[in-house]
């Protein structure tokens, strides 16, 4: 890849993460797949990932004292 589209694909990526709890749930399927192909390991790195950054799915904080 030319150094255009490396920069490219970086600014695409970062604005995917940046949206991703706005995009519907199918679209959210094909840009998963379509990003990691078969790749396994590649699928449970970038799962776990989304899992720990997006809103809708992150922890909730552990409590720090007892209410």
């Amino acid at each position: 890849m030319g150094e255009s589209t490396t920069r490219f694909a970086q600014v695409i990526g970062e604005a995917a993460l940046r949206i991703w709890a706005d995009l519907p749930r199918d679209s959210q399927e094909h840009l998963f797949d379509t990003a990691t192909g078969s790749d396994d390991h590649l699928r449970h790195q970038l799962a776990l990932y989304l899992h720990d950054h997006h809103p809708r799915t992150a922890h909730p904080p552990k409590p720090t004292a007892l209410a």
